[in-house]
């Protein structure tokens, strides 16, 4: 309860530009739906913060927070996917739906620890391709996740820049950083 009062100002700090949640294990998943939660959304909301969220399994509150806090912009976090389901691929057309909401962004981090294959990871190409076109290169981040991965930062790199042709121009330029910038408030150098 005391963390209430830091949200108004959390942006005044130097580089503060969001704040990130995770709702993936047993002791934090209960504040989803016992209220705990429930202050932060209007609150993050009116003080413009950004919040980047790890629910997976909680999908439809998500959908619910994103409806009701329509000004509040939200991160999901590492696909959104709950790798611990045996199937966890089957949640992906409720991820894409989330793209309904213009308040919604996915981060596509961690993609290499969801293949079956080794490096360029082609079971990956079409659900990333599917996940671009929900949520547009505007609102698809690259990220790593990297101390997961079952390869190297470059690989994780590449796998979006060099294995992805219908991935180019414009849209891979918002991909690979432009877009988080820009969602998050953060100025880039000019150039």
């Amino acid at each position: 309860p005391a963390s209430r009062g830091l949200v108004a100002n959390w942006k005044q700090q130097p580089g503060m530009l969001g704040m990130r949640f995770t709702f993936h294990n047993e002791h934090n998943r209960p504040f989803l739906t016992d209220g705990s939660a429930d202050w932060l959304w209007p609150t993050a909301e009116r003080a413009g913060i950004p919040l980047m969220l790890l629910m997976p399994s909680a999908l439809d509150i998500l959908d619910k927070i994103a409806a009701a806090h329509p000004g509040l912009k939200l991160v999901i976090d590492h696909v959104g996917l709950d790798r611990r389901k045996p199937n966890f691929w089957d949640d992906l057309p409720a991820i894409c739906a989330l793209a309904k909401h213009p308040n919604v962004a996915l981060k596509a981090s961690g993609m290499p620890s969801l293949s079956t294959e080794g490096y360029p990871f082609r079971d990956l190409h079409s659900r990333i391709r599917t996940l671009v076109d929900a949520f547009g290169p505007k609102r698809t981040f690259w990220g790593t996740d990297l101390t997961r991965m079952p390869c190297s930062y470059y690989e994780c790199i590449t796998l979006f820049t060099e294995h992805l042709p219908w991935l180019k121009g414009e849209d891979l330029e918002w991909v690979m950083g432009r877009g988080v910038c820009e969602w998050l408030g953060w100025p880039l150098p000019r150039a």
